[in-house]
């Protein structure tokens, strides 16, 4: 473990990756340690983590691409495109074999990018990566707009179909798609129904799973899938937390985080 690096100021910096300007802090020495924010956050969301995980190394903590102060992907990115982007910061930053954290949809990308590189630790808080279980109702509300939309466009026209499908979307969607830039909506549709389970098999660093009892976002039974799939996990369930397991349990989240690194 560090020490002294626990007071030190993030340096701020940006990169850029095929045209893509990646913004992140850089704070502490040593083991490298990757932090990846959930959608529609940024770095800043993670910084309770970074000041736990400083004590441990150098700690690269992302804007992922289209949110805080990176730029938005030049087309509808996959996990794949994301992924891709942070294989091609680890090797201009000269990082071998980190330590990957990602919360929610950034556990898509330590997911995806752990089944095929060498990690030495990943960290899952409350992630992505499960298809989502849907209902007939699900199903039968997407089929509806569906065909809602090829009327209104026969109707109205396309520009002014778009018009009106587009506020339909605002009052009908979760407020991640509401509050998305058309970009961003593109990429949220595209990630938000791919199922990682086919990856977790091949990961073989060492898993922590850290998750909230009362998360609906991403639900404890997708940890238990990704417990049973990963072969070296493990989890750690916090009673009465959400979606954001270290911000409700700071303290016992801290601990759990600590005692993994170190050891």
């Amino acid at each position: 473990m560090n020490t002294g690096t626990e007071l030190s100021e993030p340096i701020a910096e940006d990169m850029d990756i095929n045209g893509v300007k990646l913004h992140y802090t850089r704070q502490g020495t040593g083991q490298p340690i990757i932090l990846m924010h959930g959608w529609g956050c940024n770095h800043t969301t993670l910084a309770s983590i970074e000041k736990t995980a400083v004590g441990f190394g150098t700690v690269y903590n992302l804007d992922l691409p289209g949110f805080g102060a990176s730029s938005e992907p030049p087309f509808n990115w996959g996990v794949e495109d994301y992924t891709a982007m942070l294989e091609a910061f680890i090797k201009k930053n000269g990082i071998d074999n980190p330590i990957l954290l990602g919360h929610s949809f950034g556990g898509r990308v330590g997911i995806m990018y752990a089944s095929s590189h060498p990690v030495k630790k990943l960290i899952l808080v409350d992630a992505a990566g499960v298809k989502p279980c849907r209902s007939l109702k699900y199903y039968l509300k997407v089929y509806s707009f569906k065909a809602s939309k090829r009327i209104t466009t026969l109707i109205y026209g396309k520009e002014k179909a778009q018009a009106i499908i587009d506020e339909k979307r605002k009052k009908h969607s979760s407020a991640d798609y509401a509050q998305a830039s058309p970009r961003m909506r593109g990429i949220l549709s595209k990630t938000v129904n791919q199922d990682l389970k086919h990856l977790m098999p091949s990961i073989k660093a060492p898993t922590l799973l850290i998750w909230g009892d009362n998360d609906t976002a991403t639900p404890l039974r997708d940890a238990k899938v990704m417990q049973r799939l990963i072969p070296d996990a493990g989890l750690v369930n916090f009673p009465g937390c959400g979606h954001y397991s270290f911000l409700d349990n700071p303290r016992q989240f801290a601990a759990v985080l600590k005692s993994f690194l170190a050891s």
